[in-house]
């Protein structure tokens, strides 16, 4: 199993200007799979690490293309500077050149200040341009110009500065014409986690060791069914998908085995519980992962789940879980 260490910040923030720091290592940055896809990325994020060519990384959501991104920029010689991610999408169109290049102040009539752009921010670095076409044609025509000449120009007179920056993009699906235009590029295409089963298994242990460290419990595994469901799932998010229906899984279940139920997932549309039997369960896997937690203390497990105590109280007693058992 591929299972590598990379260098960076396992989640981004809500803010324009992203992870513009050098990264340091996480167990949740490895890039885990056994199949022959998984094998292949590996070994294309690896050789475009060794040069600074330009990169284009292509799957859909939720596949892990910054992941991938992360993973180029710490196996290269830049992994000391920093990673800098744009947002094509969550930056306003009209803002995005502001956002790359930087500007001198009075440039945008609501936006006073002179701000300085990702290309400067990475410095020696790696600036990751996520969903590249959303980037308006003219922003992509000076950024590839500035790739060729080695040099880019800040908005409004501001000198031209050198650019130092390796350039990372990525899109959900390969565009007919590459983004960097006739300058030659690194292409790294992620499948989606419906083509790659054999990897769901390995993926979904990895992310049980990171969830339960999370919340201070000891990992168990999956039971039968839940390793079945699993494999059968269409996965439509992805290892995003996949990351997140199992750190929730992991609330539920606590120290317990994770279930096929706890993942919210099922086999045989017979074997789908009636909402109310599935609202019951999960109320008596909260509790009983709170308690466990508190060491059956109402109060804090209460505050926990930011409930008023006699609430939370009455939540239990129509679990029938006796507070007592975690004592």
């Amino acid at each position: 199993m591929s299972e590598i260490g990379v260098h960076g910040e396992g989640s981004i923030g809500s803010e324009t200007r992203l992870s513009d720091r050098p990264t340091g290592q996480r167990r949740s940055d490895r890039v885990v799979g056994v199949g022959p896809a998984s094998q292949l990325v590996v070994d294309q994020a690896m050789a475009a690490a060794r040069v600074d060519l330009p990169l284009l990384v292509t799957g859909p959501a939720g596949s892990g293309k910054e992941h991938i991104s992360r993973a180029v920029h710490a196996w290269s010689n830049r992994a000391a500077n920093p990673f800098v991610v744009v947002s094509c999408s969550a930056v306003d169109a009209t803002l995005l050149r502001r956002e790359i290049f930087g500007c001198a102040a009075g440039v945008h009539p609501l936006l006073q200040e002179a701000y300085v752009g990702a290309l400067t921010r990475a410095d020696s670095g790696t600036v990751l341009l996520d969903e590249i076409g959303k980037l308006p044609d003219g922003v992509r025509s000076d950024l590839v110009s500035a790739i060729k000449q080695g040099t880019f120009q800040p908005e409004d007179g501001v000198p031209a500065s050198a650019l130092r920056a390796r350039i990372i993009v990525t899109a959900l699906e390969t565009p007919e014409r590459s983004p960097f235009g006739d300058l030659p590029c690194h292409t790294i295409e992620l499948r989606p986690l419906s083509e790659r089963t054999e990897d769901i298994l390995p993926l979904a242990a990895h992310w049980l060791r990171l969830a339960a460290d999370e919340v201070g419990v000891k990992p168990v595994g999956f039971t039968s069914d839940a390793r079945e469901a699993l494999l059968v799932e269409p996965w439509p998010g992805n290892v995003r998908e996949l990351a997140e229906r199992i750190r929730q899984a992991v609330q539920l279940a606590g120290d317990g085995s994770i279930s096929a139920e706890a993942l919210l997932l099922a086999g045989e549309l017979e074997d789908v519980p009636s909402f109310k039997e599935a609202k019951r369960a999960f109320e008596t896997r909260y509790v009983v992962g709170l308690l466990r937690r508190c060491g059956g203390n109402i109060s804090r497990a209460a505050r926990l789940a930011k409930k008023d105590r006699k609430d939370f109280y009455d939540v239990i007693r129509r679990t029938g879980v006796d507070p007592t058992d975690f004592r």
